[in-house]
């Protein structure tokens, strides 16, 4: 039954500019192959709102900076997420506040958000400074040889979201959590392009390995939730407050959405409902910031002059110490370069949307049941807005960008919850290693985007300390 809104659209709307594609399958053939720049040239010739077929899917990548807030922000429920990506990452995640929806993600929301209180994360910058410190010497151990820098900055990530919001270190688990991490988003992602992808239930060798991947990073955090409910029922039975203090002391997230109720329903999460949490927090606040630091470090051994600059401010302000939190506000050119790095490679490269009511962007129809590209990647390069935007300017941001035109951490309600955290983290992983460790591309490594979930080096990053 054709609504109003329908009519009106098929009378004044406009069908998007965008590539003809294959016969049957569209563009889908060109997004499996190279998705970075199939966007990228779609951008070019098409203009802000592109069209494209994938088999009988009708998608449109929207990269202007209003055509980016319309769709994260100001029109956000129109917008879900019922797409074969999130479905996928619901095999992983389970419904946690990345992938949850409706009624459900804004409890969770409520419930979560103390836990990412600027006051709270302040708590957390000790411990990252001391996981960067013993990076640091672990590096200059080094000193010399070529390794994989991801590799490091994702063991790196891994013990400061382990101690600071799951309050365990899983460093003795390192390699077989970054392996399984990395297949999972490897696989989740070639599911997404598939025409017909058969669900983890049925047995083939891929969903055999893609469950053994779950299960090692199930088994991680369910220990540490195990454990938990175990000191939990070891304290005294006068419960109560001297229970959650009890608790709280212990100063990670963990404890704190363990003991939390809804203020609306003053409903706890059970333990599902916790694991999925800490599976979300556990891999995007680990791989996530990993990726960002790596490339990064990309930048600056690409840069020598930025390193410079960098080191100079770093020797000013700190004089050979290690980073502070106080410290932070003077670091200015280091959270720049941060910022930079992560305009030219946000982890987060695409936002996938569904769309529930058909709507008008950019003067083009926008129709129901449809998908919307929303890329960081895509508008962090956007002419009209950032003045030559494939080179590495930190001292570009001594100015505000355009609305909308940064949003490495997404826009609107569902912007990351813990992008505080993760900037926090950032600057002072970077303060402390740039003082200490000077690491070079290493001659004839080759360096390749990987756009899985997040956005990766393919096949790592090799580099050599000095």
């Amino acid at each position: 039954m054709l609504t109003l809104a329908d009519l009106v659209f098929r009378r004044t709307g406009r069908k998007a500019p965008g590539p003809r594609g294959g016969l049957l399958m569209g563009s889908l053939q060109h997004v499996r192959k190279d998705p970075l720049r199939m966007l990228m040239q779609s951008f070019r010739e098409h203009g802000d709102v592109v069209r494209f077929t994938f088999g009988p899917m009708v998608a449109h990548l929207v990269s202007s900076p209003d055509g980016a807030q319309q769709v994260l922000a100001e029109n956000n429920k129109n917008y879900g997420k019922q797409t074969r990506g999130f479905k996928n990452l619901r095999y992983v995640l389970g419904n946690g506040l990345l992938t949850a929806e409706g009624d459900f993600w804004k409890r969770q929301r409520r419930i979560a958000q103390p836990g990412f209180h600027r006051q709270k994360i302040a708590g957390f910058a000790q411990t990252m400074v001391r996981a960067a410190e013993a990076t640091a010497e672990r590096l200059e151990a080094k000193r010399g040889q070529t390794l994989d820098v991801s590799a490091e900055m994702s063991r790196l990530t891994l013990r400061i979201v382990g101690e600071t919001l799951l309050g365990h270190d899983p460093s003795d688990a390192a390699d077989e959590v970054g392996s399984a991490v990395s297949y999972l988003l490897h696989i989740a992602n070639i599911r997404t392009s598939r025409v017909i992808d058969l669900p983890p239930i049925f047995p083939t060798k891929e969903n055999r390995l893609f469950r053994k991947a779950i299960g090692t990073l199930d088994e991680v955090v369910m220990r540490i939730i195990h454990e938990r409910r175990r000191e939990e029922q070891a304290l005294p039975a006068t419960g109560g407050a001297r229970t959650r203090a009890a608790l709280e002391t212990r100063g990670d997230l963990l404890s704190m959405l363990m003991e939390a109720k809804d203020a609306e329903t003053g409903q706890s999460m059970d333990d599902q409902q916790l694991r999925d949490e800490a599976m979300t927090i556990f891999l995007a606040g680990h791989e996530t910031t990993a990726m960002a630091m790596t490339f990064t470090m990309l930048c600056l051994a690409r840069s020598p002059p930025v390193l410079r600059e960098l080191r100079e401010e770093l020797a000013q302000t700190l004089n050979g110490r290690s980073p502070t939190l106080e410290d932070l506000p003077k670091l200015r050119f280091n959270k720049m370069v941060v910022q930079e790095a992560m305009r030219l490679y946000p982890p987060a490269w695409v936002i996938t949307r569904s769309v529930n009511e058909a709507d008008q962007i950019g003067g083009y129809d926008i129709p129901a049941g449809s998908l919307v590209f929303i890329s960081p990647y895509v508008t962090h390069r956007h002419p009209r807005y950032w003045d030559d935007p494939e080179g590495f300017d930190p001292r570009r941001f001594e100015r505000e960008p355009a609305k909308g035109a940064y949003y490495p951490f997404g826009a609107g309600p569902r912007q990351c919850i813990g992008s505080a955290f993760a900037m926090m983290e950032a600057e002072l992983v970077l303060a402390t290693l740039a003082q200490r460790v000077r690491l070079e591309l290493a001659p004839g490594a080759p360096v390749e985007l990987d756009p899985s979930i997040t956005l990766r080096p393919k096949n790592g990053l090799l580099m050599t300390v000095r």
